[in-house]
């Protein structure tokens, strides 16, 4: 695993769509890849091999794939935002991943248009 960085920038708060999300999947390589987790959006373009097309983990690339996080699944049916009938073990493993991204990766903004199961969770 990965060490936590000392160089990351402050948060953004930066507002994104569902849809405006997907334009960085890793498809298109002038562009970030951003990786969502409970509504927070994380540049992971410095791990581009990982998570941009053909990587072990591009499911989860220009989306908020929490629900599959959760799970640790790497079932594209999975890979919605929503994870509101995770269990809490579940839950607690997509905890785990939302702080270890927050230690590793940039925060670049949110999602603006979570679905109300879990818009405010």
């Amino acid at each position: 695993m990965q060490p936590a960085r000392k160089d990351l920038a402050p948060p953004k708060d930066d507002p994104f769509t569902q849809e405006q999300l997907r334009a960085f999947d890793g498809s298109d390589a002038n562009k970030p890849v951003y990786v969502a987790i409970k509504g927070t959006v994380f540049d992971v373009s410095h791990k581009r091999e990982t998570y941009g097309p053909g990587g072990s983990y591009s499911l989860f690339a220009g989306k908020d794939a929490s629900r599959a996080l959760g799970l640790s699944s790497l079932k594209p049916e999975d890979a919605v935002p929503d994870y509101s009938t995770l269990e809490e073990k579940d839950r607690k493993t997509l905890d785990e991943w939302h702080s270890f991204f927050t230690k590793r990766y940039n925060i670049v903004g949110r999602v603006a248009d979570l679905p109300e199961a879990v818009a405010n969770l």
